[in-house]
């Protein structure tokens, strides 16, 4: 099946052109305002993925005691996470609407503004939070060079400067960030092809991993895969990005342009950062990153990181002020952005200045991230299955007491109870520096919070969802009577 063609632009439409603020946040985006192809999904993940964070965190799998290769399988195998991202997105040109509003139907529209809403923002601040911290360092990094030395009032202006940069373009919005997601992709990357020149060569290929006991060691890649899943993991926003698509847009076309705009990035840095560990001390990278690369090339290293770090920020702003929708604030989308950037500025400002380790900081959230993540992934994505992505923005937008997405009391039991489970057998099997599950201690310290948690909040929503009313009557579940016309698209 072809790609449906972009109907004309309205009106309406062209509120969503670059340089105009968005006008919609989390309300539905009627057909006529809609266009594009699923190629265009690609660019804007490209853009938010190439990204220094994974250089640290290939270079962390080292610093754990993995051998190189099992750092670039532990990298291959945590990065397939970004398959289930794709098939996420496929709800948004179903609903004409983003992720928060999607899951009311796994939540209802009560519960909702706790695991959708609430915790959207609470994990949206965080990724805003680190990677102004990042940015700024690599700014500080990068001043010197060019013969500026900022003291203490500088550092903050320079911190100031990287949060403004993170949260203008999402201000703008959906139409500004795919218009310019394509220049920022091709920059980023090329300046990584050149790094991934340098790493390549300074390589050490025989590097030999500590001699670690036989437990140990499958302890350390367990907590590492959970380190890597937390990165796709933390996208369950794919709607956010393809809710413009019109509705008969192919699946096959956003599961793939979506999962690869993640996947490769990730997976082509992350290897760079295994690699490089084998060269440089990696607790600091930004610091050594000059014992292997020429001297031209550490500022040119230095802005890369600054400037990825703003990218991804971008999206991650964008998506976190249509949480703070969510949770049924009555402001506008670009409202919202700018009130979670303030906040994130502030508490960016502390673990710049403040936090006793930046790194140790870094990791403890990471790994402790996915004992939600993992669950509201995992619920999203069956949900999806179980109503054959079938799913009225219209309706999902009604707020009213007895709507549709009203269920009891305004919460959707099998939702609420498959995150709790979920949320919880993932804490007894984690093992970060902050906590070890009581599961993970007993099993010698093996993390298996990003393996089983998401395949038991998943496997525990589809068995209550079958049981509970109004689903538990095959008559009312999606595909009991045939579908509409324009829904007969096949993932093919």
């Amino acid at each position: 099946m072809t790609e449906q063609a972009a109907p004309p632009r309205t009106d309406a439409a062209n509120a969503n052109a670059p340089g105009h603020v968005e006008r919609h946040g989390i309300d539905f985006i009627a057909p006529e305002e809609r266009g594009g192809s699923s190629f265009s999904l690609f660019w804007i993940w490209m853009s938010a993925n190439v990204l220094y964070l994974y250089f640290v965190i290939g270079g962390g799998l080292v610093l754990l005691g993995l051998s190189v290769v099992e750092a670039l399988a532990v990298t291959v195998v945590g990065n397939l996470w970004w398959a289930v991202v794709g098939w996420l997105a496929v709800s948004g040109p179903s609903a004409g609407a983003p992720s928060v509003t999607i899951m009311r139907a796994m939540f209802g529209i009560r519960g909702n503004r706790i695991f959708g809403g609430a915790l959207g923002v609470l994990i949206g601040l965080f990724y805003e939070i680190i990677n102004i911290a990042v940015g700024t360092f690599a700014a500080l990094a990068l001043l010197p060079h060019l013969g500026i030395e900022p003291g203490t009032a500088g550092e903050w202006i320079v911190l100031l400067v990287v949060a403004f940069l993170s949260f203008v373009f999402s201000v703008y919005g959906h139409g500004t960030i795919m218009a310019l997601s394509p220049y920022f992709s091709g920059a980023l990357a090329l300046a990584f092809v050149v790094l991934g020149y340098f790493v390549l060569t300074a390589a050490d290929f025989g590097y030999t991993a500590p001699e670690l006991p036989t437990g140990e060691r499958w302890a350390m890649i367990a907590l590492g895969y959970a380190i890597v899943a937390s990165g796709p993991l933390s996208w369950g926003t794919g709607a956010d990005y393809s809710r413009y698509l019109p509705e008969r847009t192919p699946r096959r076309g956003i599961i793939w342009w979506t999962a690869l705009g993640g996947f490769i990035p990730a997976l082509l840095i992350g290897g760079l950062g295994v690699l490089a560990a084998t060269a440089i001390d990696m607790t600091d990278p930004q610091q050594t990153i000059g014992e292997i690369v020429p001297a031209w090339f550490t500022p040119i290293f230095l802005f890369v990181v600054f400037l990825g770090t703003v990218t991804n920020n971008v999206l991650v702003a964008y998506s976190t002020g249509l949480y703070a929708q969510g949770l049924g604030l009555r402001l506008s989308r670009a409202t919202t952005v700018v009130v979670t950037g303030t906040v994130a500025t502030v508490l960016g400002g502390w673990l710049v200045f403040g936090a006793p380790s930046f790194l140790d900081t870094l990791n403890a959230a990471l790994e402790l991230s996915v004992c939600i993540l993992g669950p509201l992934v995992a619920v999203y994505a069956v949900d999806i299955v179980l109503r054959r992505n079938r799913y009225d923005g219209r309706a999902l937008n009604d707020e009213r007491p007895g709507s549709e997405f009203w269920y009891r009391h305004g919460y959707f039991a099998p939702g609420v109870v498959a995150m709790v489970v979920g949320a919880v057998v993932s804490l007894l099997f984690v093992n970060s520096t902050l906590f070890v599950g009581p599961v993970a201690a007993a099993l010698g310290g093996a993390d298996l919070s990003a393996l089983l948690a998401p395949v038991v909040g998943g496997l525990v929503y589809a068995i209550l969802w079958r049981c509970t009313a109004p689903y538990n009557d095959p008559a009312r579940r999606p595909g009991a009577t045939a579908p509409r016309p324009e829904r007969m698209e096949t993932a093919a």
